[in-house]
């Protein structure tokens, strides 16, 4: 009996310690506070992404997106039940009167100016000449329209090297989310699915949560491997393979600056500067949604001196591009890809 007793005060007396050496052992990783990265983790779930897209081009009922994306019924149940949840869309009665609609919200519309900057990029870089999937028509002007990613006071076309940045008020760092997308890049040809797309293109590359955020410290200027492991707290293989995908996709060169040892950092070329506008579209978007009234960056405009957020604009007429006003032309026949062809989302 007394050895029974001595024993359970030992254990009660070393679980705090062995509670202590876990937490050592397993440190929680932070994050910091980034507007860009909470609308990645809504548009970098394929599933996701792709049912938004088709819901831009009018696809509206269940069957109709099972038959555009050949998705697996209890997935797309599982993705428009969680889109509907996030506010991206909602059930409406269909005009038959016999099945529910999935209608985007104004939350879900909104996102339309980040598809839009994705799929500029994704036509300039991501497609070697080659004719790309669509052409926008600007209703409001007719004109055929290659958008641009614009400062909201002056329109000026944003360029990355105009731009300087401060902590807003919701900076910070927080524990990391559990259960973000962080699989590997080459999981990334599910966005391939469906329908030709150029925004599909870039999501290849930083649909990936990690190379997502590999390519943001470039933005803040990080470009040396330490550096970039300390501050996203990301293990050694994960962080050399990300690096090196982004290298042999265009988006980093990496460039020797120690001898002995050797070492090398890593610094966004042009196609990886060209990712600032998508970036800071998503960073407006979760502003405006996700951030509570307390963007966690604030951007200045050195050209005109002002902060500003972005805006996507019609490169013709300057005004902003929106859903309901777009028009499309295709390179490709809808109907082999079981998708609809152009139709009005109003």
């Amino acid at each position: 009996m007394a050895r029974s007793a001595t024993a359970k005060l030992a254990t009660q007396m070393t679980a705090p310690a062995a509670q202590a050496r876990t937490k050592r052992a397993s440190p929680v990783r932070s994050e910091r506070n980034c507007s860009v990265a909470r609308t990645l983790d809504i548009v970098s779930d394929a599933w996701a992404f792709l049912i938004i897209r088709e819901a831009f081009f009018g696809t509206r009922t269940f069957e109709t997106f099972r038959a555009a994306l050949d998705i697996p019924r209890a997935t797309l149940t599982d993705r428009l039940r969680k889109l509907t949840r996030l506010q991206i869309f909602r059930q409406v009665a269909a005009e038959t009167g016999q099945r529910k609609e999935y209608r985007l919200t104004r939350m879900g519309f909104d996102l339309y100016p980040s598809f839009i900057a994705l799929m500029q990029f994704g036509d300039r870089w991501l497609y070697d000449g080659k004719q790309p999937p669509l052409v926008l028509v600007h209703g409001t002007c007719g004109c055929e329209s290659h958008p641009i990613v614009a400062c909201s006071e002056c329109a000026a076309e944003i360029d990355v090297h105009a731009v300087q940045y401060r902590d807003g008020p919701g900076a910070g760092r927080k524990p990391a989310q559990a259960g973000r997308n962080t699989r590997r890049a080459s999981d990334g040809s599910r966005f391939m699915q469906g329908r030709p797309s150029s925004v599909s293109r870039a999501l290849q590359i930083i649909g990936d949560k990690w190379s997502f955020m590999v390519v943001r410290e470039g933005f803040f200027g990080n470009r040396r491997y330490d550096r970039i492991q300390s501050e996203l707290g990301i293990a050694p293989n994960i962080l050399t393979d990300r690096l090196s995908r982004l290298v042999a996709q265009g988006v980093l060169i990496r460039r020797l600056y120690q001898e002995a040892p050797e070492r090398y950092e890593y610094l966004l070329t042009s196609m990886g500067r060209a990712l600032y506008g998508p970036f800071i579209t998503m960073l407006a978007w979760g502003d405006r949604w996700l951030a509570k009234g307390k963007p966690p960056l604030l951007l200045r405009h050195t050209t005109c001196g002002h902060d500003f957020q972005a805006a996507v604009i019609c490169n013709e007429c300057h005004k902003p591009i929106i859903a309901a006003d777009m028009r499309y032309k295709l390179s490709y026949d809808p109907r082999e890809f079981g998708a609809l062809g152009p139709r009005s989302i109003a």
